[in-house]
């Protein structure tokens, strides 16, 4: 502490992803994730918005793994949500070997995924809507005609 102004003269310490207890307000705080960083499996990473552990910080409205339902839809949201991060990653992070593996591991399991929705539910965007050999954007049910006993 600087006696004269009472300024924290000290540098943060970095502990995992945590606000330190030393950042002024208002002056943003940003961790970044390290070549070779743990990662969350697909759930964890959409409950916790980020594939990368040091990168969680406390939200107020965290989501509960355990609590999303184990249904195509979460599936397929937590797979495009983990191919959309490393994709991020990999923009500043090109030489990482290990997470472009993983961004096309979890790209072709997407495109699996998709694939397995669309079949069950119909397509998901217009783009998929003319692959069969009928137009089938207009077919029902719509997302939000979901009914919960239908399981997905």
């Amino acid at each position: 502490m600087n006696p004269d102004n009472g300024i924290n003269t000290r540098p943060c310490a970095d502990s995992c992803g945590t606000m330190p207890a030393c950042a002024p307000l208002a002056v943003p705080y940003v961790p970044f994730q390290q070549q070779g960083s743990l990662k969350y499996d697909q759930t964890n990473a959409l409950a916790n918005g980020t594939v990368f552990p040091s990168l969680n910080l406390p939200f107020h409205l965290k989501v509960d793994a355990a609590g999303l339902p184990a249904n195509l839809s979460t599936q397929l949201q937590a797979l495009l949500f983990v191919v959309t991060e490393l994709g991020l990653y990999l923009d500043t992070h090109q030489n990482d070997v290990e997470a472009f593996q993983l961004f096309q591991q979890y790209t072709e399991m997407a495109r699996k995924a998709k694939k397995q929705y669309e079949e069950v539910h119909g397509p998901l965007t217009s783009l998929s809507a003319g692959q069969d050999k009928t137009y089938r954007w207009l077919d029902d049910p719509w997302p939000w005609e979901f009914q919960k006993n239908e399981g997905d």
